[in-house]
């Protein structure tokens, strides 16, 4: 049953370290594509942490927030490049899944209920797409790494 587990994680770190990256909400990521947040949460260390021994960042806690914000940023400008607009701003709560080298495996979020339209978050959804697919993430660390927050998208 161990041999069958660490198997598992072997196929799961390949896909991730080869594989397309993700854009999707939370409720199409563990419903339609069978992906397990705990098990992400497994192998993703939390970039921060109350706990800083368990922090990917540890000791590097500003030069991450900085990096995180201008992800966060670069994000907001890739949208606007794109003609897509919020109209008002919309709350939403992201978890960020990326590799050790600092490109992002997964970008999972939610929008809070009646926030957005389906047809806005489906468009939403395809530009993350592309935008995750090229973005580099200014840090690397040692170990793969997630962040979440809450965030409220606006024009």
């Amino acid at each position: 049953m161990k041999r069958n587990a660490i198997s598992l994680l072997i196929i799961f770190l390949s896909a991730c370290a080869y594989g397309q990256p993700l854009a999707t909400s939370f409720q199409n990521a563990t419903e339609s594509k069978g992906i397990s947040i705990d098990s992400l949460d497994k192998v993703y260390k939390s970039a921060l942490h109350a706990d800083t021994a368990q922090a990917a960042f540890n000791g590097r806690e500003q030069e991450f927030i900085k990096g995180y914000t201008s992800l966060l940023k670069d994000l907001a400008g890739f949208l606007k490049a794109n003609n897509f607009m919020w109209e008002k701003t919309i709350r939403c709560f992201n978890r960020i899944y990326l590799n050790k080298n600092g490109k992002i495996d997964y970008f999972l979020f939610h929008f809070m209920e009646g926030e957005i339209t389906p047809a806005k978050q489906a468009r939403f959804e395809k530009l993350l797409g592309s935008f995750i697919e090229n973005y580099q993430f200014p840090l690397t660390s040692t170990v793969h790494f997630a962040q979440c927050s809450p965030v409220k998208y606006s024009d």
